[in-house]
């Protein structure tokens, strides 16, 4: 697949990734947290703030990952 469909897929799946996980994230803390105290809360919106970069790391690896067209003969 070349770079540049990569690109293109990628910042789709990038999208759909944080459209989905962003409310499903405030969503669980506000039902599981909200009566819980401020030191819980800031710790799992911190956590689920930091924790959607480990798949956008791996999708951005993979959307810069040289592809055939830049490999030479051999």
């Amino acid at each position: 697949m070349r770079i540049r469909t990569r690109k293109l897929f990628g910042t789709i799946a990038l999208l759909l990734l944080l459209a989905i996980y962003l409310p499903v994230a405030m969503v669980v803390g506000a039902n599981h947290f909200a009566h819980a105290g401020v030191g819980w809360q800031v710790l799992y919106f911190l956590s689920a703030g930091i924790l959607w970069l480990v798949p956008a790391g791996a999708l951005i690896r993979w959307m810069v990952r040289p592809g055939p067209e830049s490999s030479g003969p051999g």
